[in-house]
């Protein structure tokens, strides 16, 4: 190789070497996340005015890491870290929302420490209810850093664009996809192994709707495998494991895939 090769790649590196890490972005959600549920947390406060010195660094540094991304130079990201710090109350409120969503829903959780501690479904959904926050507020790259974090932990990919209405149970969860344009009402309950993806991924369908609909109160089991734009999952449908679905089902509808299964006794 030349040096010309090797000059390029050193003035490539200098263009990125002050961007924070993949995992220096994560661990800003992380504290924010533990600072709204101290239950996560080993840190303690003995003041109010220590909870409202925290905030004020989390904002400090959010600031920071929009500045130091770059990843849009014509955003303000004094007014995106503002805005995103006055919708806090209301995050905390809806994610508080999907862990009553978990334990009214799992026989097996006893408590909400208990959910807010351990669960990955709580986890996963609290990295992208800040993840989408951002990205709605017109931030790049960022929302999709901390959602691809938590798929890593967790096993559950939410892509930050995909919209997603109150009390999200999402039990298990490994191998859940959910898409960018999918959209998810109030009250779904959704099981390991559930896609919620697109009939096709070709390039020039950008920026159109790829993913289903999925209406409130509505239950999908685990393996179930849900495509298209225009696929609508009605009202109060439970949607049984393993399903291959592309189509819309009405309201109200049992959706099953039944397969042929024979029992029989060992020959001696």
């Amino acid at each position: 190789m030349d040096k010309a090769f090797y000059q390029y790649i050193f003035n490539k590196q200098q263009k990125v070497e002050a961007v924070p890490s993949n995992k220096e972005i994560a661990l800003w959600a992380i504290r924010l996340i533990r600072l709204l549920f101290p239950e996560q947390a080993k840190a303690s406060y003995k003041e109010e005015l220590e909870i409202e010195n925290a905030f004020n660094k989390l904002k400090i540094e959010l600031k920071a890491i929009l500045d130091s991304t770059q990843a849009c130079i014509h955003c303000d990201n004094d007014v995106i870290t503002n805005q995103f710090f006055d919708f806090i109350p209301e995050l905390y409120r809806i994610l508080k929302t999907d862990v009553k969503a978990i334990l009214d829903g799992d026989p097996a959780a006893k408590t909400e420490f208990e959910v807010i501690r351990t669960y990955p479904g709580f986890y996963a959904i609290s990295f992208y209810r800040i993840a989408h926050q951002l990205l709605i507020k017109n931030t790049p790259l960022i929302p999709r850093i901390l959602t691809e974090y938590a798929h890593s932990k967790t096993g559950i990919d939410i892509h930050p664009a995909a919209q997603i209405g109150e009390y999200l149970y999402i039990d298990h969860g490994t191998g859940t996809v959910i898409g960018e344009t999918a959209v998810i009402g109030h009250h779904v309950k959704l099981y390991q192994g559930i896609t919620l993806g697109a009939l096709s991924v070709e390039k020039n369908m950008a920026g159109t709707k790829r993913h289903p609909t999925v209406k409130d109160h509505v239950v999908i089991y685990s393996g179930a495998t849900i495509l298209g734009g225009e696929t609508v999952i009605g009202e109060n449908s439970t949607i049984g494991g393993n399903v291959w679905l592309t189509q819309s089902v009405p309201a109200d509808s049992v959706v099953y895939h039944k397969p042929s299964i024979q029992v029989s006794e060992k020959k001696a």
